[in-house]
Order: C-alpha cells, then sequence, then structure tokens
C-alpha cells in the first residue's frame, strides 16, 4: 500500500557506495542520495501521521459502538424485565380466571 511511495530500503542505505574523487566523495552524488533519503523520510512522516488519524478514528468508533452497546443491553434488559412482568400478571389473571371457571362448574362449595 505505502511500498510504492518509499524509493530506499534500509538495506539499500547501508549497502550504498559513493564514489571517491581526489578530493573526497562527489558532493553531487551525496546531494542527489540525501535528497532521496530526505524524501523516504518525508513520506514515513506522511505515513505515520495518516496511519495515527486512523488510529483515533477507529478508537473513536469503537469507543461510541461500545457506548451503543450498553445502551441496547440496557434496553434489553428493561424490556425483558417489563416482559416477564407481564406474563406474570397475565398468569396471575389466568389463574383467576380458572378458579372462577372451577368455582361455576364444580359449584361454590369447594
Amino acid at each position: 500500500m505505502y511500498n510504492d511511495k518509499i524509493y530506499l530500503t534500509p538495506q539499500e542505505i547501508l549497502e550504498h557506495d559513493f564514489k571517491i574523487d581526489a578530493r573526497g566523495y562527489r558532493p553531487q552524488e551525496v546531494d542527489k542520495y540525501l535528497d532521496m533519503v530526505i524524501r523516504d523520510y518525508t513520506e514515513y512522516n506522511n505515513i505515520i501521521k495518516d496511519l495515527e488519524n486512523q488510529i483515533k478514528n477507529l478508537t473513536d468508533d469503537n469507543l461510541a459502538l461500545k457506548g451503543e452497546i450498553r445502551r441496547l443491553k440496557a434496553e434489553l434488559d428493561s424490556a425483558e424485565s417489563e416482559s416477564v412482568n407481564q406474563r406474570s400478571v397475565t398468569n396471575i389473571d389466568l389463574l383467576r380466571r380458572i378458579s372462577q371457571l372451577e368455582k361455576v362448574v364444580y359449584g361454590k362449595n369447594e
């Protein structure tokens, strides 16, 4: 993904040899090579900033989703407790109706 923007590898930098003139290394060759190193460093810095922004955005999204999960679990628990309460009320109503029907069918003495 980012490799197409990087020109030099650490191994290439390590193994690079400059040609030597009578007075030392050729300044143009050194300058050209240093420009390539600077370009790569600049690209690395841009990549790092981009990845840090992505990490921040993903962390924010993660926190938002965790909050939504907590909220939905609380709603689910609330709905389940209401459902249990409604069922118990419904069961009590059914027992009362059965009791009234038994009184009618079997008589009021039992």
